[in-house]
């Protein structure tokens, strides 16, 4: 060594390090680690070198670069030759071959990471060659952590699965609405598909029906008509016959509730009935005939229906009423207003043969009263005896009180039989009246009592604007009223 070259650096004395299985360490000193076998190395798989040197870092040397001679820095002007001695002479002295190029466990270096010993080379079942150089297997006492793997042949004991028990105070009992509730979910979402087929069926059938009602009426169109002209050809009532019939009916009933006193009884059937009660006629007086009553007995009217002059035929009017007092429609759908002949048809006609004689008699009086002034048409109904008892002695009863003036006499019904009394009459001011006449007559009209009760009194005006009292007597027209 020359003057001018620096003195090589001493090498560091080697670091005291610590082999498992050795209580002390002489400083200075490499101990001898034992190598692994072959077959272990082989256990442990291609695999564990790379990880050596991964588990290493970016700053570990490899085994080539670890013994690289020092650098020495040189001086101004001189170069530096490499040296080329081998590397187990640089230095003066000799250098030890590491645990890695014998193929033996690496000790660790200073400021190196540390690394896992490979303390089980054999594999263990299921676990890669890596992970099992990598997993060591810890020794007694030592916690266990991670899976559990057991080793090959190991008899697992399994336990069977007892009932759940549970916990005190965490049981909680459903309310009833909830149970059945979820009861019917569960019912509903069981039957669905049953349900969905019979709607599906039903539909079918739907379809079905139609389409076969629809074919028989156009087949049907023209076989239609013929039938309906048959059915009106034999006899057998069609729409134009109801219709007939059911506005005769409301014709009778309305007349009758005007017309009748709602104190009689009325006997009809039960769609005339319906009719009456309908127009306001008192239930109470209405007598159905049908099954509940054979015979209209104790009725003062009698509705006569086609139904019933079905139901009695002839005896309708030989026997019960032979006398109508209205009429309204015509053929079959005629409805007749008839008086119930209390002791017999005959004994009624013979009543009212001889009630006409007194009401002629009677009206033969009042014209010749200078006080009664009457117009023509209602003289010769004076003198025909067509005026009802009850309006004559009401006439007679004004003209002892003064003048009295008689426009006409009506209220006939439609269609009444001759020789049925008028029950109407229409009063107007005699000359020299006072004011107010007509309405002191209606007053004392008001007051009486039945049978001179009226059943309508009021004021009208004529077309010629002359102010009238018209004055009606409910009908029937009681008979042999003034004959004693």
């Amino acid at each position: 060594m020359t003057g001018s070259q620096a003195p090589p650096p001493k090498p560091p004395d080697p670091l005291p390090r610590r082999v498992p299985g050795s209580s002390r360490l002489m400083p200075g000193k490499r101990p001898e680690v034992p190598r692994p076998r072959p077959s272990e190395v082989r256990a442990a798989g291609p695999d564990a070198r790379p990880a050596d040197k991964q588990a290493a870092g970016p700053g570990a040397q490899s085994p080539d670069t670890q013994t690289a001679a020092p650098h020495v820095r040189p001086q101004d002007g001189q170069a530096v030759k490499p040296d080329a001695r081998p590397p187990d002479e640089r230095n003066g002295q000799a250098v030890q071959p590491t645990d890695e190029q014998h193929g033996g466990p690496e000790i660790p270096r200073p400021g190196a990471p540390a690394r896992h010993a490979i303390d089980d080379p054999v594999p263990r079942p299921g676990v890669p060659a890596r992970r099992a150089a990598e997993d060591p297997v810890p020794r007694p006492g030592d916690p266990v952590t991670g899976p559990v793997v057991p080793p090959p042949g190991t008899q697992v004991e399994r336990q069977a699965a007892g009932p759940v028990v549970p916990r005190p105070g965490t049981e909680v009992t459903p309310s009833w609405p909830r149970v059945v509730g979820t009861t019917v979910a569960l019912w509903v979402a069981r039957r669905r598909t049953l349900w969905r087929a019979i709607a599906v069926l039903v539909v079918v059938l739907v379809v079905f029906a139609a389409g076969g009602l629809t074919v028989a009426l156009l087949r049907n169109t023209g076989s239609g008509s013929a039938a309906r002209g048959g059915n009106a050809a034999s006899g057998t009532p069609g729409l134009a016959q109801v219709q007939a019939a059911a506005a005769a009916r409301q014709q009778a009933a309305a007349w009758v509730t005007a017309q009748v006193s709602h104190s009689a009884v009325v006997s009809c059937d039960p769609a005339m009935c319906a009719a009456l009660e309908a127009r306001g006629f008192p239930s109470g007086d209405l007598l159905t005939l049908g099954s509940a009553a054979s015979d209209p007995l104790g009725s003062a009217v009698i509705m006569a229906t086609a139904a019933v002059r079905s139901e009695f035929g002839n005896r309708l009017t030989s026997v019960y009423a032979p006398t109508v007092i209205a009429s309204f429609g015509s053929g079959s759908a005629r409805v007749d207003v008839r008086v119930y002949a209390a002791g017999g048809a005959a004994a009624y006609l013979a009543a009212l043969q001889a009630d006409q004689a007194v009401r002629k008699h009677l009206g033969s009086v009042l014209l010749h009263n200078s006080r009664v002034s009457v117009t023509p048409a209602a003289r010769a109904q004076l003198a025909a005896g067509q005026v009802d008892t009850r309006l004559l002695a009401m006439i007679a009863t004004l003209s002892a009180q003064g003048p009295v003036s008689v426009v006409a006499f009506g209220d006939a019904g439609p269609g009444a039989s001759a020789g049925v009394p008028l029950r109407g009459v229409e009063l107007a001011s005699p000359p020299g009246a006072k004011d107010g006449y007509l309405s002191s007559v209606l007053a004392l009209l008001r007051a009486q009592q039945a049978p001179y009760l009226a059943n309508s009194a009021t004021l009208a005006r004529l077309a010629d604007g002359r102010q009238v009292a018209r004055i009606e007597f409910a009908a029937p027209s009681p008979l042999g009223l003034l004959s004693g």
